[in-house]
């Protein structure tokens, strides 16, 4: 069985992440990232990429732009799959409602990443993976808080993007400008 789940759906900046895992034996600890402290979560991220074949499926946010946010979700699931090579008999279960690899024997659950041990550690690579990612970023464009925020829609973030202006890891077609005070 395969573990899907994304990080990054909703950020104002930064890319989309879909990590696909394959557990090679049993992990204790394993739930939901968002359940989970920073220390677990790393923690966590070491032993299942020590224990699991990951995939991964980034999608900058240029690309969200011309494609949109459903197809880059799809396309960023594909080369997540496409990096583990699934079995032709093996299941795939996307945390979430929507399948977006319909040509493959996909079950899609709401909350999948704190019921399936494979999903859960989706969710941990891909939360651990991106936020580390954002950091380096936070380095690149000082001031955006984006070590903090790591491209959500906070007070801070919008604060700093009317202060500061866009860069060019910022999603222009997520309407941002609704949210400045300009």
């Amino acid at each position: 069985m395969i573990g899907i789940d994304e990080v990054g759906r909703g950020a104002l900046a930064g890319p989309l992440l879909v990590c696909a895992v394959r557990l090679n034996k049993p992990l204790d600890g394993l739930k939901d990232s968002k359940l989970l402290s920073a220390n677990k979560r790393l923690a966590l991220s070491i032993i299942i990429r020590q224990n699991a074949d990951v995939g991964y499926g980034w999608i900058n946010a240029a690309t969200i732009d011309d494609i949109g946010l459903s197809e880059s979700l799809k396309l960023a699931s594909a080369k997540a799959i496409q990096d583990i090579n699934p079995l032709s008999n093996e299941i795939i279960i996307i945390d979430g409602l929507i399948n977006f690899l319909p040509d493959l024997n996909c079950k899609c659950l709401a909350k999948a990443d704190n019921l399936y041990a494979q999903v859960s550690a989706a969710s941990i690579i891909a939360k651990v993976t991106r936020d580390q990612y954002m950091q380096k970023l936070a380095k690149k464009y000082p001031g955006y808080g984006l070590e903090f925020h790591v491209g959500y829609g906070t007070k801070m973030h919008l604060e700093s993007i009317n202060k500061l202006g866009f860069t060019l890891e910022h999603r222009k077609s997520f309407n941002i400008d609704r949210h400045l005070n300009k």
